[in-house]
């Protein structure tokens, strides 16, 4: 079981965006949200660096370094990933298609 709290759009409070790095978005199959789906985190060289749930809707956020990085989504209805970079702090969207 996955340690992370809910996934949301919806930042936690205090988070800085002006400090903090956030990749956030929604997993979607079919153009519908991926429930459940486990979304992964990867570096610059794919190694895996954290998971979380997807929520019922398809959300899901990680708080990493700037930098370049690979979202991966695994679901019982197919895989995807996509590219995500990121200069500096901020929120950046991703999502992620499965297919």
């Amino acid at each position: 079981m996955c340690g992370a709290g809910e996934q949301t759009q919806e930042l936690p409070p205090g988070t800085d965006l002006t400090r903090e790095t956030v990749f956030a978005g929604k997993v979607r199959v079919g153009g519908e949200p991926a429930s459940g789906a486990f979304v992964r985190l990867l570096d610059s060289t794919g190694e895996f660096t954290a998971e979380v749930v997807a929520s019922a809707s398809g959300d899901f956020r990680f708080f990493a370094a700037p930098g370049s990085w690979t979202v991966r989504a695994l679901h019982r209805s197919g895989n995807g990933e996509t590219p995500v970079s990121a200069e500096g702090p901020g929120l950046h969207p991703v999502e992620v298609s499965l297919g």
